[in-house]
């Protein structure tokens, strides 16, 4: 069903790209690049992802925040993966010129419109799997706006794909119970 060797490709890159980042929980950042894939995988698994994108969609979802959270270039990213698989990482990453989180969020979500519904596959799988108990250093107004800003993901991409859908309205709904 999937490739071991694009895997391990997009894998190996976001490891070297990445290197000793963490997670806001302390964890290498490659274990939230994996918690993603695992959520495409599973999504693929239950026939919600169509056979042919499951590759594509797999190392889109590994190296989905390269371009956003390292030096790594659209033109690295064009030259080891192809213009598709570029091109929809870019799609995932926020423009840092926007001040606005608010504003931010939006132009992403424009551009994750015209994309394919695998590419707005792997930002349904990132939310769902950003959704856990958020860190200590959280206060009420920024869980809430996380809260927010989930539920406006899901609103707009909720077509692409019922099964991740699902997924992220009932991770949305225990993450409410985070906000006092």
């Amino acid at each position: 069903m999937f490739s071991q060797e694009k895997y391990l490709k997009a894998l190996n890159f976001a490891a070297k790209v990445h290197g000793e980042q963490k997670t806001p929980k302390g964890l290498p950042y490659i274990t939230h690049l994996t918690s993603v894939a695992m959520e495409m995988m599973h999504a693929c698994e239950q026939g919600e992802v169509k056979l042919e994108d499951a590759d594509f969609a797999i190392q889109v979802a590994l190296l989905h925040d390269v371009l956003e959270d390292t030096n790594a270039t659209i033109s690295e990213l064009i030259e080891e993966f192809g213009d598709e698989i570029a091109s929809g990482v870019e799609a995932l990453t926020k423009d840092p010129t926007i001040e606005s989180k608010k504003q931010q969020m939006a132009e992403n979500i424009n551009r994750l419109l015209t994309q394919s519904y695998a590419v707005q596959c792997v930002k349904l799988a990132d939310r769902i799997t950003n959704l856990q108990k958020p860190p200590e250093s959280w206060d009420n107004e920024k869980i809430y706006n996380y809260f927010q800003e989930s539920k406006f993901i899901l609103s707009c991409l909720k077509n692409a794909n019922p099964f991740l859908s699902k997924r992220l309205e009932d991770k949305i709904n225990i993450y409410r119970t985070y906000i006092k």
